[in-house]
Formats: C-alpha cells, structure tokens, sequence
C-alpha cells in the first residue's frame, strides 16, 4: 500500500503555533526518507484552492527548527467549509499529483482534513494551537512556547504591581479553553484564576478576596483572565471602584502565538511531524497523531473530534488551595 503513495502535501491552517515549523520539517524529511515527493501547501486551504503549492526538498526545511510561526503561512477560509470548496480542494490535490495532505492546526484543521478525505484524499492531522484544547490529545504543538511567554511576561507585570501595591488582571489567550490561564495562574502564584470552565462570574467574591488580603497585609494582588472571559479592562474599573485599590488589566494578545519554540516543542512537534509522515505513506487516512498517556498514538478524525476535554477537577482544587494559601501568608 506504501507504494501508492507517491506524493503528499503538508499545510498549516488556523491560528499559527511555535512548533509547526519543526512539524513541516519533520514530515517534509521524514517523508523523503521513505522515498515520498512533499509538496509544501502555502496559506493552508485558502492556499490550496488558490494552488499556492510548492516543491520541497530537504533542504527546503533547513534552519526553520528555531523560528516561531509557520514558513508555510496560514490562514483561514470559509470557502473551504463549502461543500463546492472541499471537492474543489480535492480536485486540486489530484492535478498537482497529491496522493495525501498532512494538516497541522487545531479542530477546525481537522475539520478540513475530514472532509478532504471523504473527497478520495488521504489525510492526517497533527494537533498544531497553543490553546491545548484538542480533546484526543495530552499535548498540541505550541503550548509550551505560549505558556512559557505568558508566564515570564507576567512575573514582569507582578514586578511593578508589587511596586505600586496595585491590583492587576492579566488576561491570556486559550479562546475558550483555560488552559493557558490555569498554568500561570500556579505558575505565576496567582490570588484568582478566572477560566471559562469553571468561572461563576460572581465579581463580589473576588472583591472580597482582595479586600481581605489587604487587611492580612498583603499589598497586591494577582488575577489571571482567561480568554474566554475576557471584559479585563472594564472588569478592572468594577474592581477599583468597589475596593478604593488601584487596579490595571494587561491583556498579552498575540505575543504568546510567537517566539523561539521550546524544546519540548520543538522535539515533541518532531516525533508527532515524523509519525504522520509514517502513517500517511503506509496508506493510512482520516486519522489524527496524538499524545495519550506519554505515547504518541492516532485516532480517527471522527472519533478524535467526538471526544469531550474537560480541566481537571482535582488540578483546578489544587489551584485555589495554592492562592488561599498565598493570601494567608501576606
């Protein structure tokens, strides 16, 4: 069945992650290694049905293990959410002798990847978004790279709240999962955590939060948004007016998207680039690479998008044991 495999193409779609670019490497020489011609997809599926479509060698991929981004570009497209677009695409596939397209982006990649399959083309996705919030999977690519510059960003910012005995709400990216907040909210050794799965959006309680560890004597206070919540600045104004405390927002925005990757990005992106450029050339389709209790591991595309991803509840208590401890201290 590898034998069938002549040609796969490699895109990156949705939101960029730091990473991808050690993902495109690792398929574009994994891939040759197995005697597969690559070709590089630019913009993902606006690229594809535009035929933005390129020849990659392995030196094509050379010096790119370090950059954050995507050397492919990325994008989103709604014409290819169309079912005229999705035959399309497949159309395109089939003139520029594409036997199998590998997809790093998140669900909504995974989305485009389904429907190219159930159009004759074989696909594999890889799980490419700093937001962690792909259900069949331990681990995406960029999440450790966006965490990491989350986190020493907001020590920075504790730095001069600390100074001016402020009140301050950073709020991070995540779109609707919290994830991202709930890591620097411990890391960072946040007083509130605010995420989307867990929020009641009773302001009063973290008013009194803050009114108490005032009296305690502590002179600030650290409030992690996430996302999904969002509202930082006026939630802020709410906060000053109610606690007389000088209270600021800083929303991060799309600087946790960029940077050097880590090395845990860089290398767990490599292994996952190198395992669906196996699958793919061994015939497989419709299937999405994954971590899954230290392994890497692939599933279905429906199966993997039917799957429910929920906070842990035991690391979410763990969390607010750690801020009340930090209030008690002062």
């Amino acid at each position: 069945m590898a034998s069938e495999i002549k040609t796969i193409g490699v895109l990156t779609s949705g939101g960029d992650a730091p990473g991808m670019n050690a993902a495109i490497r690792a398929v574009v020489r994994k891939a040759i290694d197995r005697g597969v011609k690559v070709k590089g997809i630019k913009k993902g599926y606006m690229g594809l049905l535009a035929e933005e479509i390129v020849d990659m060698e392995a030196y094509s991929v050379s010096d790119i293990i370090q950059r954050g981004g995507t050397i492919l570009g990325t994008a989103r497209c709604k014409e290819f959410t169309t079912e005229e677009g999705q035959q399309k695409g497949a159309e395109i596939c089939r003139k520029h002798g594409i036997d199998g397209v590998v997809v790093i982006g998140g669900d909504g990649s995974y989305r485009g990847a389904q429907a190219l399959s159930k159009q004759g083309i074989n696909t594999i996705g890889i799980p490419g978004t700093i937001d962690l919030d792909i259900s069949c999977t331990e681990y995406t690519i960029g999440f450790d790279t966006a965490v990491n510059t989350a986190m020493e960003a907001i020590d920075k910012v504790r730095d001069t709240s600390s100074s001016h005995e402020r009140c301050s709400i950073i709020e991070v990216m995540g779109r609707n999962a919290g994830y991202i907040a709930l890591w620097c909210g411990i890391a960072n050794g946040a007083e509130d955590i605010l995420i989307p799965e867990k929020y009641d959006f009773n302001e009063q309680n973290i008013i009194n939060n803050i009114i108490g560890n005032r009296k305690r004597g502590k002179t600030h206070h650290l409030i992690i948004n996430a996302e999904g919540i969002g509202h930082s600045t006026s939630m802020a104004r709410r906060i000053e007016a109610a606690t007389g405390i000088e209270t600021r927002a800083t929303i991060l925005g799309y600087m946790q998207r960029g940077g050097s990757p880590t090395c845990r990005d860089r290398y767990y992106a490599s292994i996952m680039g190198a395992y669906a450029a196996d699958i793919i050339c061994d015939g497989k389709t419709n299937r999405v690479v994954a971590m899954r209790h230290g392994e890497f591991v692939d599933y279905d595309i429906d199966e993997a998008l039917a799957m429910q991803k929920d906070i842990s509840e035991y690391e979410y208590e763990v969390s607010k044991v750690l801020s009340a401890s930090s209030r008690t201290e002062g």
